[in-house]
């Protein structure tokens, strides 16, 4: 039997954020309310999905008309729910580290340890002028980024906490109670520049890149793991993908067909100019989308680009074919999030812990 700790896991995006996953006008049977969300969150955990990431967005754009604060609606999903851990997308700039340190601490101790943070380190300039945030260079984002998280794991580990940065200062600060979580609430980070995957290594326990193809994946997890490696660190990866399971190959294909020919021209268009703006503001000048087509865009991650799109079987193998280059986790989207995510956790996550089985029983019997 594959073991917890070897099983590929699965999370999937709240969509606390109006508009869907998708910038497109098809009919989307998601919805960014609280009730919708609650419904979702427990069909979810009843499904086989052990994570759930909320999104942070400040402003309207690219179809998200209304958003949801990030960190006060996971705590409310996870007062709703029982094993599901919900990661809160969180913004160093609007968040200090002794806020969220403190926040997160107290949203841990409520709800026996099952909060995580993403830490976004931003890309959309646009949002950070609106609300009054300086907005540092792409690297010293990371900079910023990286002493956020440094400062986090000391508050939440360290009495009389001390740290000199260029952006945090802490002079023996102690906070308590401490998260339950031991040694730390799990921190996520994404991205795809050099700055992103550098930081990942030295700090995060998760590293999130977007969809893309198994052979990308792969340069993209071996540069993280070699890195932590250097640094006597392991990082766990999780990868995007929109998921579009169907009966059949032709109906999977023909709602990737019609999401895409009903797309938001105008919002795709403003997304990509932002992105590329905010790629080239890397020093590599390439960013997450910088191989984005205008397709790919109507799904905001490259969810696309995973191919998680068929039958469960053709999927639950492509999953494993991600697992098999480093993957730990897949970030899912879905159309119609409650009932597809029910159809993924009834059709194809069995197929994908019985695959997980049939390869164990291989190399074991392999190495006997």
């Amino acid at each position: 039997m594959t073991t917890t700790a070897s099983a590929i896991k699965f999370a999937y995006w709240v969509p606390n954020v109006s508009g869907g996953l998708v910038v497109s006008n098809i009919e989307q049977r998601t919805d960014w309310s609280y009730d919708y969300n609650v419904r979702l969150a427990q069909a979810a955990e009843r499904s086989g999905f052990e994570y759930a990431l909320t999104q942070i967005r400040f402003t309207a754009g690219y179809g998200a008309e209304n958003q949801h604060e990030s960190v006060s609606f996971s705590h409310a999903l996870l007062a709703k729910t029982e094993k599901l851990k919900v990661i809160a997308a969180i913004l160093p700039g609007p968040w200090k580290p002794v806020l969220a340190a403190k926040q997160l601490a107290t949203i841990d101790y409520l709800t026996q340890g099952r909060i995580a943070i993403n830490v976004v380190s931003g890309w959309f300039r646009g949002e950070f002028d609106a609300i009054g945030e300086p907005w540092p260079e792409h690297d010293q984002r990371y900079v910023r980024s990286e002493e956020f998280i440094r400062t986090l794991k000391g508050i939440w580990t360290t009495d009389n906490y001390s740290f000199d940065g260029k952006y945090y200062q802490f002079q023996n600060y102690t906070l308590k109670p401490k998260p339950l979580q031991k040694p730390y609430i799990e921190v996520f980070q994404g991205g795809s520049s050099r700055a992103a995957r550098d930081m990942a290594a030295r700090v995060s326990d998760w590293y999130f890149t977007n969809g893309n193809s198994v052979e990308e994946i792969k340069k993209q997890v071996d540069d993280v793991r070699s890195k932590a490696k250097l640094a006597n660190r392991q990082v766990k990866i999780g990868v995007n993908a929109f998921i579009i399971a169907r009966d059949t190959e032709e109906e999977a294909k023909a709602v990737l067909n019609d999401i895409i020919a009903q797309a938001n021209v105008e919002a795709v268009n403003a997304f990509g100019d932002a992105t590329r703006e905010a790629g080239a503001a890397a020093p590599e000048r390439e960013g997450n989308w910088a191989k984005s087509t205008f397709d790919d865009l109507v799904q905001y991650n490259d969810g696309f680009k995973t191919n998680l799109i068929g039958t469960p079987q053709q999927i639950a193998e492509r999953i494993v074919a991600l697992k098999n280059v480093g993957v730990d986790l897949v970030l899912s989207g879905f159309l119609h999030f409650i009932e597809e995510v029910e159809y993924f956790g009834e059709k194809v996550l069995p197929l994908v812990r019985q695959l997980e089985q049939q390869q164990e029983h291989h190399l074991a019997a392999k190495s006997a």
